[in-house]
């Protein structure tokens, strides 16, 4: 079943058995109001087990280009168009949030980014590979983020 993340009254609603579920909900709250912001793109999200063709998806993208297998299981996930470009989110466990990013026209911005949920620690498969900024957001509190450039075609 899909679910219509609001931005405007944050909900726990799929992301209950995180250890940092508030602050999960309120980064995927926040990723909801960029892309209606921006986009005017309705944000929704289903159960991982429903969308395991986007799951697949972002981990095969992140084992072709970097060998980074997410340990934690994925909760969430959604696939969607906007901007000219492809996007697709899943949300694990542990309070990350990876996306891939694919610009639909040649030579566009292709790239996966990590956000890290507040009071959560950098995964183990991560902390060795990237270095994560901060950033300050009045719904998800402090959210650490990284990212890579893809190469391959996907």
């Amino acid at each position: 079943m899909s679910y219509v993340v609001d931005f405007e009254k944050v909900s726990t609603v799929g992301l209950e058995s995180s250890p940092v579920a508030e602050r999960l909900a309120g980064l995927r709250a926040n990723e909801a109001r960029y892309f209606k912001n921006k986009y005017d793109h309705t944000f929704t999200v289903r159960p991982a087990a429903e969308a395991a063709e986007v799951v697949e998806y972002v981990g095969r993208v992140l084992a072709e280009e970097r060998d980074i297998t997410i340990a934690s299981p994925a909760l969430e996930a959604t696939a969607f168009e906007a901007g000219g470009y492809r996007m697709a989110y899943v949300f694990y466990c542990s309070g990350l949030a990876v996306n891939v990013m694919y610009g639909i026209e040649d030579g566009a911005k292709r790239a996966v980014g990590f956000k890290l949920s507040e009071g959560m620690e950098v995964p183990e498969e991560l902390a060795a590979k990237f270095k994560f900024a901060r950033q300050k957001s009045k719904l998800a509190g402090e959210i650490r983020g990284s990212f890579f450039v893809i190469k391959g075609e996907y």
